[in-house]
């Protein structure tokens, strides 16, 4: 009996393995996971300017990990592809190259314009819509691209804030110095016109200086010697440290206001509270100061390790604004996404009413004035949320 029994089991044991195994065989596949939603993000990651565009990083990064918190978009994960532009032109082309090739549906980098103007081509020929969150020169919109969207305003209301500020400090006779590159000659030429036709504040002179050049003595001559009272510089942050420097060596007492694209990193370094005085800035978002930011901030400053700086809100919505385009579009279909970009009319963001006008640009910019007191950016006024 043990030996039939002992038969009896055996045999049980392989007939139950041979079913096992045939039904394992008939076990349909497992469905394959659906190909994430790819961003991509051209910023300046080398260069003077590298500490915006980490920032940047930094930000759209927190937006992309909430969403595949959240359960990602249409059932997808959502990952970012990041590519150094450098600030500059031909960098910029040749890494835009790199994100098409990486399958992206939508374009969410651009700090500096005249690294951002060059792609603009590129990324229409692929049909990628560009949510960009801090270029804004007009040179952006003279293409007339229904593919463009800019997060942030544009040089030329900017310009009018920027006069309403100086007007509000005292301000009478301007000089307007810019660097000859994309954006910060859009700004410029943005407020010798808006200067001439307001009427409140008279132009003594246009300058131009050299990005990079180790001393700005000759243009801090000629800012002086024109009898301005007030100078509004339009470039970055390392070329406007230097200038206030030799404004300030050549005996320039008044008003120093720069642009967006100097209020933001080392401006401040190695400036003596002489030196600063009188310097104010137009600039974008800046957390710090924006009590409406502070949840975010929080956020931010958890995932990240450290506060928001400028030039993370507007590159954290441009992420919000494209997720929330694909989602509405229903699938990768890339002009889908554009012309659910476009249609943007509910959706809450860091900086306010998501609206775009038909060319692209935003319905109600926000733009802050800071002032140095102390070496220390502090709030005066604002548009927008704050």
């Amino acid at each position: 009996m043990r030996v039939r029994l002992g038969v009896v089991t055996v045999a049980t044991a392989v007939l139950a393995s041979a079913v096992l195994a045939g039904c394992a065989a008939k076990r349909p596949p497992q469905p394959a996971q659906p190909a994430p939603v790819r961003l991509g993000a051209l910023v300046p990651l080398s260069g003077r300017n590298s500490p915006s565009g980490q920032a940047m990083v930094d930000a759209q990064q927190l937006a992309v990990r909430e969403a595949n918190e959240a359960g990602g978009v249409l059932g997808r994960r959502v990952e970012l592809v990041v590519e150094d532009d450098a600030c500059d032109p031909g960098t910029a082309v040749v890494a835009a190259d790199k994100l098409i090739a990486r399958d992206i549906t939508v374009s969410v980098g651009g700090y500096c314009s005249s690294a951002t103007v060059p792609t603009l081509k590129t990324f229409r020929n692929a049909g990628i819509p560009m949510v960009i969150p801090l270029s804004n020169s007009a040179e952006l919109l003279q293409p007339r691209y229904d593919s463009v969207f800019l997060v942030c305003g544009t040089a030329e209301a900017e310009a009018r804030f920027a006069l309403q500020s100086m007007a509000r400090l005292g301000s009478h006779r301007l000089a307007v110095v810019h660097d000859g590159t994309s954006f910060p000659l859009s700004l410029a030429g943005a407020t010798v016109d808006a200067a001439r036709t307001s009427g409140g504040v008279e132009l003594t002179g246009e300058f131009e200086l050299s990005q990079g050049a180790p001393s700005y003595t000759r243009t801090a001559l000629q800012v002086r010697d024109s009898g301005a009272d007030t100078v509004y510089f339009t470039g970055y942050y390392a070329e406007a440290n230097r200038l206030i420097i030799d404004l300030r060596a050549a005996g320039f007492t008044g008003q120093i206001m720069v642009g967006d694209g100097a209020v933001d990193g080392p401006l401040l370094e190695n400036l003596s509270p002489e030196q600063s005085k009188g310097v104010s800035g137009t600039t974008f978002m800046v957390p710090e100061f924006m009590p409406a930011l502070a949840d975010w901030s929080g956020r931010f400053t958890k995932a990240v390790g450290h506060a928001p700086g400028p030039s993370a809100p507007e590159a954290y919505d441009a992420v919000k604004l494209a997720l929330d385009a694909i989602r509405r579009a229903g699938g990768l279909d890339r002009d889908a996404v554009r012309r659910a970009i476009a249609g943007t009319t509910e959706l809450t963001l860091l900086s306010g009413d998501p609206r775009f006008n038909p060319d692209g640009t935003r319905v109600t910019p926000t733009f802050l004035l800071l002032a140095v007191r102390d070496n220390r950016f502090v709030y005066v006024s604002s548009t927008g949320p704050a």
